[in-house]
């Protein structure tokens, strides 16, 4: 029964301001900042896969965290295209006043508004549920053949590094490990993205999946985008023979505490 650890993060703030698909900007300073401070909270973590949206501020944003980790600074990170902010259409390089204007103007409201050649929210959840299907059968790939070629396992390694960081991290550990056939945690996988693609894939794992939540959590903030550099993190746990969608477990959303120290610049 390979389970796997699963972290979130929204890309830091962007230069222009503009988060959009087609706006290919680098972070600013303070997005940078953003990157170095959840590197030096994730220092400790080893991380066994690394996966990233092509864009420039993602790709900044990841280089960021990889750079403080003590475990990762040799690991490949893959980008996917499959990872990218939704597409705007017409919005793309607009303001989000501007969205919203334009939301108003045909009698509609973001984020459900699709501007003209801009991407619907249940094709964003696709190409989500896309990348997801395929991680898992990554995942569920490599534990096999981990199984039958080696004895060894990062999952006390995993664990260990996890227990301390994460809210809840000693529980969610405990109940997963408290069947003797479970091995534990498989990998632990880091995914580094956009706001809007970040909440339809937390709404995949809210309604698709039926993830069990944290009961402090109201259904706002389960909706609401994550601030930059947020982190919500998973434990997904395969049946037996990887057969079926994994059961999903949420240990926190948009934790950013993080970023206590991290002042806005102009």
């Amino acid at each position: 029964k390979p389970s796997f650890l699963l972290t979130l993060i929204h890309d830091g703030l962007l230069a222009c301001g503009l988060c959009r698909q087609g706006i290919d900007e680098p972070l600013s300073e303070t997005g940078f900042k953003q990157a170095a401070a959840a590197g030096i909270f994730l220092k400790d973590v080893k991380f066994t896969h690394v996966f990233s949206s092509d864009l420039k501020r993602t790709k900044q944003t990841v280089h960021g965290i990889l750079e403080k980790n003590k475990f990762c600074k040799d690991v490949t990170v893959e980008y996917d295209s499959r990872l990218r902010e939704r597409k705007y259409g017409a919005a793309e390089g607009r303001p989000l006043s501007e969205l919203r204007a334009m939301a108003k103007a045909v009698g509609e409201e973001c984020p459900a508004f699709t501007p003209p050649g801009g991407e619907t929210l249940d094709q964003l959840k696709m190409r989500g549920k896309d990348f997801f299907e395929f991680l898992c059968q990554l995942i569920l790939k490599e534990a096999s053949q981990n199984e039958q070629f080696s004895q060894d396992s990062p999952s006390s390694c995993l664990e260990s590094s996890l227990a301390e960081i994460f809210p809840l991290g000693k529980n969610c550990a405990s109940t997963f490990n408290s069947d003797s056939g479970a091995p534990g945690l498989a990998a632990s996988v880091l995914v580094v993205s956009h706001g809007a693609y970040m909440r339809s894939l937390l709404d995949y794992f809210l309604t698709d999946l039926k993830c069990s939540f944290p009961a402090t959590l109201s259904r706002s903030e389960l909706t609401s985008v994550s601030p930059n550099t947020g982190m919500t993190v998973f434990i997904l746990n395969f049946e037996k023979g990887g057969k079926g969608k994994p059961t999903a477990q949420c240990v926190c959303v948009n934790l950013q505490g993080h970023l206590a120290g991290v002042s806005k610049t102009p």
